[in-house]
């Protein structure tokens, strides 16, 4: 939420200035100290140099300057909160105050609050706004009735835009006041964000000379009193003397009030409790301002423009409303689409726009579709979340900051909730009020909670009524529960869609608006422990009544000490017991938090989803294509424990702090210790890969070295094949083994059928060291790619023992950069090329430059192009080199002739020599090779990605072979042999025309 005159967090100030409109291009001239040179304090706190004579236009000149006077911009403009901070500048009184006011408020309004780093870049508010649907609609006038973001309704009033709710004839001379209401998250603050930018730049409102925007928050929390003169000078010190506030002349027709968040301020329009006033000059109570210029009775001429949620509508006696606005967020889904073009397009990072665009496409399908995320949706601060997601899931990359998925919906709440407070009452004091987020919690979260344990997605009134209206209430909770309802809990919950469609009943089902959201609010009910047994309840409410009285009770005991038996003391050590009692309850409280995450995350029935992020994803998106007609309710929840993680990092806990939620670092390093033996337990066992890729996110979400390092301490193999990998998956990855010690060693790393393109191996890099063995076969790597992995194994630490590339077109060039690192590394022991596009001159150079690298073992470059001469030209190279075993050469272009040659050559030129296996086919000369299973295992697992004809011509030609083999011997063990090999190969071929591989091949 916007605040008039402040800043929130630390943010910075874009180059784009305020007065671009009315600046003059600026030619630069040759020499500069050769005029005189004035120096002046412009508006918004921004030095510059100022030729005379000259006009400089701020961007130009922020632009050829160096950051040094960029750094005195976020100095200054920091300090911008700080309202009554004089300005001393010899020549401020002779600026225009009402040029003056446009700079500053273009400056403040323009600030982008911390979450939007997230995005890539920052966005101006023109670029990245879409006008909501706004009606002029009576508060009275279908009460209950919801717009539907699929159907128009006919009894819909005519839209109109903001600039349009002031084209009506004043009154009597009377200025007009304008009430904007809607629901928490349809845009009243973005929108009345637009329109005061939108006056500074003169395109909108210029009726209106003077524009005075405030926030209803900040005002309310004035407790001395103050005149109307001297609260705008508070805020806007330069309009202090302006004359549209002296009351004379009719000039305040030419003000425009707006008051933002009225629901923050109790107003109270009865003549006895708030004194009429119409001098701006006397003081009073703020409220009594705010309540005098809307009876018009302080300067009854101006203009004001009041938002407030739904709530808070009738807090204004309708005489003192002129017209009235609903807003009603995004109603259909182009406007919908519009925000994300706006967001996704603009993106930074140097992505390309085409995966933009397609992103785009697919969101808009989906939305199409009136599926459920186009009814969460037509709350924009939800498209603000989609687009957040998104992004997180598609342009991360090794340069963005540190992002988690928890953190995101962490942010979303603060952005819609920070600081505000449910009050008991009203005049409760500070010490009664409850933070509104922890409301959402002990009530939303506690439904979330239960239908996660349930495995439950919707939700009847009932279980409404049952988990937020609860027990019977006092009446002031009664009142505090209905603004709840009024203002909040359809923010979080909406009508579900699909039930809707396939309702067999009337009955009204409710979801949670992203399906997300119920596992994070579960997540927080869980780790805020909120989720207590009876007996921690009546423990907690003990320990506190003694640790209250424990110095009274010492005390007074010190003094009837004498008096009093020691027995009577036995009875007080026993009540001193029982804040011990509490701690050992609240430490068992806290494991079974950790053993709900690790029981949550280990599901046996969850391992055949796909990961996380993929569900995300489709969340999102849509499943494209034909689709299973599953339930929603059977739907796994394995977010949840990974957002149990996620609220432990500090980060999140320093927000959550800041919206009334408080994690103790105490209990954060109590389930952290539990949390560790469960996941080490967890990690020894061969998770499925989708569920392994769930363990690494849920690492990453910590954001805790040691822990993660502990953790991998005892893993040995990651094996994510078949897991799709995005540039996030591959960040994650990274950043997980990152932070492992540097003598941390994985066996193997399989990335194998991952959809790994040349683009992700540069964030890929971090993996690959200290591993033995990398796979990363049936990719999309190109020759490029080979040039990042030729300077890994130059690496002086590298410690990959095998790489396997098969199936990636490397090509004749991607080899060539590949054995540019066999002089310089000496811990490879296998290299597979198999099925690369290599050729015979890539052949013969591998052959030239095996005696660079003296501890291969172990080569394959079968199913290549690679004919006769060069075959023989390898294998003479291999029986040459010290270390070499066996060389793969099946599936090439090889003749009879040619096969006999290899086998010929592989045998040792003299008793005792070494010989070289050269696996050319199933047989070896008239006998069958000894290697005829792993060559057939080979390509039936392969089958499938190859190209059918060509493995089916080899698997023919084999046939051949064999049958002559077993016409050479009569034996008749031989031929049985050669009947059993030939029975493999055919039931090869069969799964070959079948499309299967599911058959295992039989020895």
């Amino acid at each position: 939420m916007w605040r008039s005159g402040s800043t929130t967090g630390t943010g910075v100030i874009r180059r784009r200035y305020c007065g671009v409109k009315r600046d003059v291009p600026h030619k630069p001239q040759p020499v500069v100290t050769q005029k005189k040179i004035n120096f002046s304090l412009l508006p918004g706190g921004i030095y510059c140099i100022r030729k005379t004579g000259a006009s400089l236009s701020p961007n130009k000149w922020l632009s050829s300057h160096g950051s040094a006077w960029i750094d005195r911009i976020l100095l200054l403009s920091s300090s911008s909160n700080r309202i009554n901070k004089r300005i001393f500048c010899s020549n401020t009184s002779n600026a225009d105050p009402i040029e003056t006011h446009k700079h500053k408020l273009m400056l403040w309004f323009s600030h982008m609050p911390q979450e939007e780093k997230q995005f890539g870049g920052y966005f101006s508010p023109e670029t990245m706004h879409v006008e909501p649907l706004i009606l002029e609609k009576n508060p009275e006038e279908g009460k209950g009735f919801s717009i539907s973001p699929f159907k128009a309704n006919a009894s819909m009033s005519h839209p109109l835009t903001v600039e349009q709710l002031f084209e009506t004839s004043r009154d009597e001379g009377r200025g007009l006041n304008v009430l904007i209401y809607g629901a928490v998250g349809t845009g009243k603050s973005t929108v009345v964000r637009k329109l005061v930018l939108d006056w500074c730049a003169g395109s909108t409102l210029s009726q209106f000379k003077l524009v005075v925007p405030f926030s209803c928050e900040d005002i309310s929390h004035l407790s001395k009193p103050i005149s109307l003169r001297d609260l705008v000078g508070r805020k806007y010190m330069h309009l202090r003397k302006t004359p549209f506030l002296s009351g004379d002349s009719n000039q305040s027709r030419d003000i425009l009030f707006i008051f933002n968040g009225m629901e923050k301020m109790k107003l109270d329009f009865r003549i006895g409790s708030t004194e009429l006033c119409s001098d701006p000059n006397e003081a009073i109570s703020t409220g009594a301002v705010v309540v005098n210029l809307l009876r018009k009775y302080l300067l009854p001429e101006a203009t004001i423009l009041v938002t407030t949620r739904l709530s808070a509508v009738d807090h204004i006696p309708k005489k003192y409303v002129g017209r009235y606005a609903q807003i009603c967020g995004f109603n259909d889904p182009d406007r919908q689409r519009a925000y994300f073009a706006s967001r996704l397009l603009s993106q930074g990072g140097g992505k390309p726009e085409k995966e933009a665009e397609a992103l785009i496409e697919m969101l808009y399908l989906n939305l199409q579709r009136e599926s459920q995320l186009a009814a969460a949706c037509f709350l924009p601060s939800y498209c603000w979340l989609t687009c957040a997601t998104l992004h997180f899931l598609h342009f991360t990359d090794a340069r963005a900051p540190i992002r988690t998925f928890t953190g995101i919906y962490t942010s979303f709440l603060r952005l819609n909730f920070g600081g505000e407070v449910m009050a008991t009452g009203e005049t409760s004091s500070q010490e009664q009020q409850t933070s509104l987020m922890l409301y959402v919690v002990r009530t939303v979260g506690k439904l979330a909670f239960d239908g996660v344990t349930t495995k439950r997605t919707s939700f009847s009134e009932n279980d409404l009524e049952q988990w937020i209206g609860g027990k019977t209430k006092t009446d002031e909770e009664l009142q505090e529960l209905a603004v709840f309802r009024t203002d909040v809990l359809d923010f979080f919950l909406i009508p579900c869609v699909e039930h809707r469609k396939l309702a067999e009943s009337n009955e009204k089902r409710y979801v949670f608006a992203v399906p997300a959201m119920q596992e994070y609010l579960a997540a927080l009910y869980m780790v805020l422990g909120e989720n207590k047994s009876t007996l921690e309840k009546v423990t907690k409410q003990v320990s506190d009544v003694i640790g209250q009285a424990s110095e009274d009770i010492t005390s007074i005991m010190s003094i009837l000490s004498k008096l009093i038996p020691l027995r009577i003391f036995a009875i007080f050590n026993l009540l001193k017991l029982f804040p011990k009692f509490f701690e050992r309850v609240t430490n068992l409280s806290r494991g079974r938090i950790a053993n709900t995450m690790a029981a949550e995350m280990f599901r046996s029935e969850d391992s055949f989803n796909e990961d996380v992020l993929d569900q995300v994803e489709q969340s999102l998106l849509g499943v494209q294509g034909p689709q299973l007609q599953e339930e929603a309710d059977t739907r796994s929840f394995e977010l949840y424990p990974i957002f149990m993680g996620g609220l432990l990092h500090y980060g999140n806990r320093r927000i959550l702090d800041q919206l009334g939620c408080n994690i103790k670092s105490t209990a954060v390093a109590q389930i952290t210790r539990s949390l560790k033996k469960q996941l080490v337990k967890a990690s020894r066992k061969q998770l499925p890969p989708a569920e392994l890729m769930d363990l690494l996110v849920l690492l990453y979400e910590f954001q805790n070295p040691r822990l993660t390092a502990e953790v991998l301490q005892s893993v040995k193999v990651i094996n994510l094949s078949t897991v799709l990998m995005t540039p996030l998956k591959c960040f994650v990855l990274s950043s997980v083994l990152d932070c492992t010690p540097s003598r941390f060693l994985l066996e193997e790393l399989n990335l194998s059928s991952c959809h790994i393109t040349p683009d992700l191996l540069p964030m890929l890099r971090p993996a690959f060291r200290n591993t033995l063995c990398l796979n990363l076969q049936f990719n999309s790597l190109g020759p490029e790619s080979c040039i990042l992995l030729r300077d890994l194994l130059l690496e002086p630490n590298c410690t990959i023992k095998t790489l396997q590339l098969c199936d990636n077109s490397l090509l004749d060039r991607g080899a060539t950069h590949l054995l540019d690192a066999l002089s310089g590394n000496q811990s490879l022991k296998k290299l597979s090329l198999m099925h690369t596009g290599l050729g015979d001159s890539a052949a013969l150079e591998l052959a030239a430059r095996l005696g660079q690298h003296t501890s291969l073992q172990d080569l394959n470059v079968a199913y290549n192009n690679i004919g006769d001469s060069a075959a023989l030209t390898l294998v003479d190279a291999c029986r040459e080199h010290p270390s070499i075993q066996t060389v793969h050469l099946y599936l090439n272009q090889l003749t009879d002739v040619g096969k006999q040659s290899l086998h010929a050559r592989g045998v040792p030129r003299e008793k005792g020599g070494r010989k070289v296996k050269a696996l050319a086919s199933v047989t070896e000369g008239s006998d069958i090779s000894e290697d005829w299973l792993s060559i057939l295992s080979v390509i039936g697992k392969n089958s499938l990605s190859w190209e059918k004809e060509r493995v089916r011509e080899q698997l023919q030609v084999f046939m051949k072979d064999l049958e002559w083999g077993r016409k050479q011997h009569q034996s008749f063990l031989k031929k049985l042999h050669f009947r059993r090999v030939e029975s493999v190969v055919r039931r090869t071929m069969r799964m070959l025309e079948k499309g299967s591989t599911t058959k295992p091949l039989a020895k």
